[in-house]
Protein backbone atom coordinates (compact mmCIF):
# COMPACT_ATOMS: atom_id res chain seq x y z
CA UNK A 1 0.00 0.00 0.00
CA UNK A 2 1.26 3.50 -0.84
CA UNK A 3 0.14 7.02 -0.05
CA UNK A 4 -1.35 8.38 -3.27
CA UNK A 5 -0.77 12.06 -2.52
CA UNK A 6 -0.67 14.76 0.13
CA UNK A 7 -2.70 17.96 -0.36
CA UNK A 8 -2.15 21.53 0.80
CA UNK A 9 -4.61 24.41 0.58
CA UNK A 10 -2.76 27.53 -0.52
CA UNK A 11 -3.46 31.20 -1.11
CA UNK A 12 -0.72 31.67 -3.73
CA UNK A 13 -1.23 28.67 -6.00
CA UNK A 14 1.21 29.71 -8.73
CA UNK A 15 4.02 30.63 -6.30
CA UNK A 16 3.65 27.32 -4.48
CA UNK A 17 3.66 25.40 -7.77
CA UNK A 18 6.84 27.18 -8.82
CA UNK A 19 8.54 26.45 -5.48
CA UNK A 20 7.88 22.71 -5.50
CA UNK A 21 8.60 22.29 -9.22
CA UNK A 22 11.78 24.38 -9.23
CA UNK A 23 13.52 23.26 -6.04
CA UNK A 24 12.29 19.66 -5.84
CA UNK A 25 12.10 18.88 -9.57
CA UNK A 26 8.36 18.26 -9.47
CA UNK A 27 6.36 18.08 -12.68
CA UNK A 28 2.95 19.74 -12.71
CA UNK A 29 -0.18 18.76 -14.54
CA UNK A 30 -2.41 21.36 -16.20
CA UNK A 31 -4.35 23.44 -13.69
CA UNK A 32 -7.78 22.04 -12.80
CA UNK A 33 -10.43 24.75 -12.41
CA UNK A 34 -13.96 24.35 -11.05
CA UNK A 35 -15.48 27.81 -11.42
CA UNK A 36 -18.75 26.83 -9.69
CA UNK A 37 -16.92 25.86 -6.47
CA UNK A 38 -14.21 28.52 -6.98
CA UNK A 39 -11.60 25.77 -6.69
CA UNK A 40 -8.29 25.36 -8.53
CA UNK A 41 -5.55 22.78 -8.15
CA UNK A 42 -2.36 21.30 -9.49
CA UNK A 43 -0.87 17.86 -8.94
CA UNK A 44 2.92 17.96 -8.68
CA UNK A 45 4.58 14.59 -9.33
CA UNK A 46 8.08 13.77 -8.11
CA UNK A 47 10.66 11.30 -9.44
CA UNK A 48 9.70 8.51 -7.05
CA UNK A 49 6.00 8.72 -7.96
CA UNK A 50 4.91 10.69 -4.89
CA UNK A 51 2.44 13.50 -5.58
CA UNK A 52 1.57 16.77 -3.91
CA UNK A 53 -1.79 18.38 -4.62
CA UNK A 54 -1.80 22.16 -4.31
CA UNK A 55 -5.32 23.54 -3.92
CA UNK A 56 -6.87 26.97 -3.79
CA UNK A 57 -10.44 27.80 -2.87
CA UNK A 58 -12.07 31.05 -2.00
CA UNK A 59 -12.77 31.38 1.74
CA UNK A 60 -10.14 28.89 2.99
CA UNK A 61 -8.03 30.36 5.80
CA UNK A 62 -4.81 29.36 7.54
CA UNK A 63 -4.90 28.19 11.18
CA UNK A 64 -3.31 30.27 13.93
CA UNK A 65 0.26 31.31 13.21
CA UNK A 66 2.30 28.94 15.34
CA UNK A 67 5.07 26.49 14.55
CA UNK A 68 3.48 23.61 16.44
CA UNK A 69 -0.09 22.40 16.23
CA UNK A 70 -2.05 19.19 15.87
CA UNK A 71 -2.39 17.77 12.40
CA UNK A 72 0.22 17.37 9.68
CA UNK A 73 3.49 18.96 10.74
CA UNK A 74 5.73 18.96 7.66
CA UNK A 75 6.63 17.37 4.36
CA UNK A 76 10.10 15.84 3.99
CA UNK A 77 12.13 15.46 0.81
CA UNK A 78 14.99 12.97 0.79
CA UNK A 79 17.87 14.43 -1.19
CA UNK A 80 20.79 12.52 -2.71
CA UNK A 81 23.35 13.29 0.00
CA UNK A 82 24.29 15.38 3.01
CA UNK A 83 26.05 17.74 0.59
CA UNK A 84 22.78 18.14 -1.36
CA UNK A 85 21.04 19.17 1.88
CA UNK A 86 23.82 21.68 2.60
CA UNK A 87 23.77 23.05 -0.97
CA UNK A 88 19.99 23.53 -1.17
CA UNK A 89 19.85 24.99 2.34
CA UNK A 90 22.43 27.57 1.21
CA UNK A 91 20.65 28.40 -2.08
CA UNK A 92 17.11 28.84 -0.70
CA UNK A 93 17.68 31.97 1.44
CA UNK A 94 19.33 33.69 -1.53
CA UNK A 95 15.97 33.23 -3.27
CA UNK A 96 14.01 34.63 -0.30
CA UNK A 97 13.08 31.29 1.28
CA UNK A 98 13.27 31.11 5.10
CA UNK A 99 15.57 28.56 6.70
CA UNK A 100 13.88 27.67 10.00
CA UNK A 101 16.43 25.04 11.06
CA UNK A 102 20.06 24.85 10.00
CA UNK A 103 21.50 21.52 8.77
CA UNK A 104 22.19 19.11 11.61
CA UNK A 105 22.21 15.48 12.60
CA UNK A 106 19.16 14.76 14.74
CA UNK A 107 19.15 12.63 17.88
CA UNK A 108 17.65 9.76 15.89
CA UNK A 109 20.41 9.92 13.26
CA UNK A 110 18.86 11.89 10.40
CA UNK A 111 20.76 14.67 8.67
CA UNK A 112 18.29 17.44 7.88
CA UNK A 113 17.49 21.10 7.65
CA UNK A 114 14.12 22.82 7.83
CA UNK A 115 12.84 25.48 5.43
CA UNK A 116 9.50 27.21 5.03
CA UNK A 117 7.75 27.16 1.66
CA UNK A 118 6.34 30.47 0.32
CA UNK A 119 3.31 30.15 2.62
CA UNK A 120 5.17 29.06 5.75
CA UNK A 121 4.59 25.30 5.55
CA UNK A 122 7.48 23.34 7.02
CA UNK A 123 9.63 21.39 4.55
CA UNK A 124 12.41 19.12 5.79
CA UNK A 125 15.42 18.48 3.56
CA UNK A 126 16.85 15.11 4.56
CA UNK A 127 19.74 12.85 3.56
Amino acid sequence: MNISHIAIYTKELEAMKSFYCHYFKGVSNTKYVNSVKEFESYFIQFDNGAKLELMSKRGITKPAETMEYTGFSHIAFKLDSMQSVLDLTEILPKDGITVAGEPRTTGDGFFESLVLDPEGNRVELTA
